[in-house]
């Protein structure tokens, strides 16, 4: 493993599970000090601090406490978010404003309160996790869909807001992955084993991303070694956005 991000220092949201977990450990196995903001981030190996993002005292009290223990932050991962199913009459406007809150807001929260930090590193980044629903029509997915639509405008809003400041800000859109959320919807349904058949088969190359290919892409994007790279949003969903291939048989 390479040791680009010897001495830097980031953050994870939502990082004590799933995506956000594998994110932090791709991190730190590049020589990162990692900090996992989550509501419940007891039982990460990382330093663990308790941050809502639907919270601005919460988020804003969350970043102070990394950069008190790192003396630093140099690169931001903006994983924290819920889900949603139904079409667009599904859910009330309650959890329209819930979801939009967690997934967009919140992102806003926690880049603005790492900004005065960012600006003061030479590898500044941030690197939101937006989905293949941004950039595809995926039904039942109304919510959830808008909520990543406006990750990725708000991803190259950011981009353009921050470059000339030295601060580079990406996304990763992955497609279905397989995480413990996916796991509950699953075990949820009427035929679990059918519904993980038709999500493996739904992605070109047969099966659901695995946390680390996300993890991956994301240390790429905030690594210094990407430096050129800022207002880009990388697929990591086995060909589902870019492939048209003919039906087998």
């Amino acid at each position: 493993m390479s040791t680009e991000f010897e001495g830097l220092a980031a953050l994870v949201t939502g990082g004590a599970s799933g995506i956000g977990a594998a994110i932090a450990d791709r991190l730190a196995a590049g020589g990162a000090k990692v900090a996992v903001l989550d509501l419940n981030p007891a039982g990460s190996p990382h330093f663990g601090v308790e941050c809502n993002v639907a919270d601005d005292a919460s988020v804003r009290a969350a970043v102070d406490a990394v950069v008190r223990e790192f003396g630093r932050l140099d690169v931001v991962i903006n994983n924290a978010g819920i889900g949603a199913q139904g079409d667009i009459a599904a859910n009330s406007d309650e959890e329209w404003l819930r979801v939009l809150d967690i997934n967009v807001v919140g992102i806003a929260r926690v880049s603005r309160a790492a900004l005065p930090y960012l600006r003061e590193s030479p590898a500044a980044a941030i690197v939101n996790t937006c989905s293949i629903a941004a950039t595809a029509g995926l039904p039942q997915r109304a919510l959830y869909s808008a909520s990543k639509g406006a990750v990725l405008s708000l991803t190259l809003a950011m981009a353009a807001d921050h470059i000339r400041e030295g601060i580079r800000v990406n996304c990763v859109n992955p497609g279905t992955v397989d995480t413990p959320w996916v796991g509950r919807l699953l075990d949820s349904a009427a035929d679990p084993a059918a519904e993980r058949a038709a999500l493996n088969a739904r992605q070109p190359h047969g099966r659901m991303v695995d946390p680390a290919e996300v993890a991956g892409a994301v240390a790429y994007l905030a690594s210094p070694l990407s430096g050129s790279t800022s207002g880009t949003s990388l697929a990591i969903d086995g060909g589902m956005q870019g492939l048209r291939l003919r039906p087998v048989g």
